[in-house]
């Protein structure tokens, strides 16, 4: 497939989940953070500032990758980081879905979503680590948004389907979750993460960002659309015509997306909407009241 037309596809769902190694790439998460933190209002940009390690000087897109470089700290916390949902149906249920491979019901991304928003929501009067809980969050709700974190159980969110990106061997999960966005920091924003971050918010408009923070005051109502919303477009997008082998950098795969996003392939640099719908949601839905149970969390 050509190179625009797959980063068109990607413009319409980010990344995806990897039970074997980490969520998204590091790119990808520093984004959604770096433009999360643009969007916080006073009080909450002041909160977030108070409980980011000093280590992060202020900037909470440094930390967005911590909850991926912890998991051998915690290894509790693997099973936060997706959705494993049945085979080809294309829907997701928290009471069906959302589980750990024990049965554990609530460990699943949502659910980390919705216990760490809890959390933060008692600051400033707490006894949880509410630093862990800003940093885990930020992280789970740049994954929840990857169509392949909420994906098949068999084939692990695609990291058991072969395919080749420009004719080189990855899993398609490698493709969603760092492929695409190191290709486009190379052909189009000279290696540069922070260039395409501003070139994606540079394209965010009024209308969207309420359009993201439409699903109303119910944490777990807007992380369950969250995952719902990214199943749809694994199946639609990121499963469509990708079998064991397939060659995704010339093929005429998904073409049905391209013209879907046609007004989107106008101008590049390109709009990665579910990544800056994710950093506007950050604040929208862990900080709006903002003025448990702490799992110590195998698996991405």
């Amino acid at each position: 497939m050509d190179f625009k037309m797959l980063v068109a596809i990607f413009v319409v769902s980010l990344f995806a989940r990897i039970p074997t190694s980490s969520a998204w790439g590091t790119d990808g998460h520093y984004m959604v953070c770096k433009i999360a933190q643009s969007y916080l209002t006073s009080t909450a940009s002041s909160a977030v500032l108070k409980l980011l390690p000093s280590s992060a000087n202020g900037d909470l897109a440094s930390m967005c990758s911590w909850a991926d470089n912890v998991r051998t700290t915690y290894p509790w916390s693997s099973a936060l980081h997706y959705i494993d949902t049945p085979d080809n149906l294309c829907t997701y249920s928290y009471s069906r879905d959302c589980h750990d491979s024990a049965g554990a019901a609530g460990r699943c991304v949502v659910g980390a979503i919705n216990n760490y928003t809890s959390q933060l929501r008692t600051y400033p009067s707490t006894t949880y680590n509410l630093t862990q809980a800003l940093l885990f969050l930020s992280h789970f709700m740049g994954d929840v948004h990857q169509p392949l974190h909420v994906g098949f159980t068999t084939d692990a969110g695609g990291n058991s389907i072969t395919v080749y990106w420009y004719n080189v061997q990855t899993n398609l999960h490698s493709v969603w979750d760092t492929k695409i966005i190191t290709t486009s920091e190379s052909n189009y924003f000279g290696n540069d993460v922070n260039k395409m971050s501003d070139s994606i918010k540079a394209n965010i408009t009024s209308t969207q960002i309420s359009q993201w923070n439409s699903c109303g005051s119910s944490t777990s109502a807007c992380a369950d659309s969250f995952a719902s919303e990214s199943i749809q477009q694994a199946c639609s997008y990121a499963y469509k015509d990708a079998p064991n082998g397939a060659y995704l950098s010339d093929s005429t795969k998904l073409k049905e997306a391209v013209r879907w996003m046609a007004p989107s392939l106008s101008d590049l640099p390109i709009q990665l909407e579910d990544d800056t719908q994710a950093g506007t949601e950050i604040d929208g839905v862990s900080w709006k009241n903002a003025t448990g149970h702490t799992w110590h969390s195998n698996r991405d």
